[in-house]
């Protein structure tokens, strides 16, 4: 864990940055202490000729990497304790790496980490980095598509995007495959994985798209979440006449769990919610328990 101090970022010292990461592949196969992520970026250079690709990774075991499926050799990259450096690259190519990280020890609860039996992330402000080699940054945009592999007690695989695959696999373990056509920086990158209820309905958008709905709550607390769900088609309905902003994807999720470490995270199609400030029993709610929803949401 880091325990220096962060340093100022003056905007004085922007500078863009020299590559576009114009898709992201990343397969994750979790496991509590020990879960491998793949990431595949396809690079383009857009800065001058000879700028070093410098990623950020922090707390990651590098396992093997590649571009264009040769694996390269230790001299050809550097790794320290926050970044992955490539001195010379091609002007477009795709960057392969594997690397392994343990959830189950991220006590700083930044990046991929394990709380109350679940998988979950937090990638805002600079999370990202402590789950793959990335330029984790927000003017970085990337069009993201995410495999999920894990055991069968973990029955939600959740990401952004909209959900286009999932199946069984060997050893009780399955899968789902989620895409994400819109661009969007790191640290809007969520995960969910767990045993989760499910309380769905649906949205028709202005011009007519149906949109599924659906918010995950601890087992046994699916009816407290019905003033949520209402919120959701109300905050929906009304970002539609206020600013004309029609919901770009298929699905939108959201999460509500007790042990959530964090207030909110409001990632794109993956919104997650500490349980304490989305949830009401009908019969003791109040109606400022209900105002509170209704603003957070």
């Amino acid at each position: 864990m880091r325990t220096d101090t962060p340093q100022a970022v003056s905007l004085a010292d922007y500078r863009p940055f020299p590559f576009a990461i114009e898709t992201t592949r990343l397969v994750f196969d979790l496991h509590p202490t020990r879960t491998r992520v793949t990431a595949g970026l396809s690079v383009r250079r857009t800065g001058a000729e000879g700028e070093p690709l410098v990623l950020n990774g922090e707390r990651l075991t590098l396992v093997s990497i590649a571009i264009d499926g040769q694996t390269l050799d230790p001299t050809q990259y550097v790794v320290d304790a926050e970044h992955l450096t490539l001195a010379k690259t091609p002007d477009q190519f795709v960057l392969t790496t594997e690397v392994e990280i343990d959830p189950s020890s991220n006590k700083a609860l930044m990046g991929l980490y394990m709380s109350g039996g679940r998988f979950c992330t937090q990638c805002e402000a600079e999370g990202f980095r402590t789950i793959t080699y990335f330029p984790d940054r927000p003017d970085v945009l990337s069009r993201y598509s995410v495999r999920i592999e894990a055991d069968g007690k973990f029955p939600h695989l959740l990401s952004n995007g909209n959900l286009v695959a999932s199946g069984s696999l060997e050893g009780g373990r399955h899968f789902a495959e989620w895409s994400d056509p819109f661009p969007k920086p790191s640290y809007l990158f969520a995960l969910v994985a767990g045993d989760l209820d499910v309380l769905t309905d649906k949205f028709v958008t202005m011009t007519g798209r149906e949109v599924a709905l659906r918010v995950f709550v601890d087992p046994g607390q699916a009816s407290r979440a019905a003033y949520a769900l209402d919120s959701l088609k109300r905050a929906m309905k009304w970002d539609e006449e206020v600013f004309g902003r029609e919901y770009d994807l298929d699905l939108f999720m959201i999460v509500a769990v007790r042990d959530f470490n964090f207030g909110a995270m409001e990632n794109k199609g993956l919104n997650i919610f500490n349980s304490s400030l989305l949830l009401a029993d009908p019969l003791t709610a109040t109606d400022l328990d209900y105002e509170r929803i209704e603003a957070v949401v």
